[in-house]
């Protein structure tokens, strides 16, 4: 299992599918299926049962996975879509946007 370029609350771009070109937040990172959770992107209807809750029932919409490779990070310098390369500082490990050299917190 290799490690991931995208973290929660990271701000990145979809890159291909319906959504192509839309930006959002990561909401939860799901590591073991290599996708995440992105905040407006990637609306699927899901049928919920009557409950004491929602005594109606019927659908809402939610957020479904989109997978790892779909999305970039956005460079927190231009705003634009950029790669990260992963940087060693003595015991610390720090991500940096390869477009602009700025550290990605």
């Amino acid at each position: 299992m290799s490690k991931l370029h995208i973290k929660k609350n990271d701000t990145v771009m979809v890159l291909a599918g319906e959504d192509k070109g839309k930006t959002g937040k990561v909401l939860k990172v799901l590591v073991e299926k290599q996708r995440a959770i992105v905040e407006g992107i990637n609306i699927v209807n899901k049928s919920t049962k009557p409950s004491a809750k929602n005594p109606q029932g019927g659908f809402e919409k939610v957020e479904a996975p989109i997978h790892i490779s779909n999305l970039s990070l956005i460079d927190p310098k231009s705003g634009k879509a950029t790669r990260v390369a992963i940087k060693h500082e003595g015991k610390n490990v720090v991500r940096v946007a390869k477009k602009s050299g700025e550290e990605i917190k």
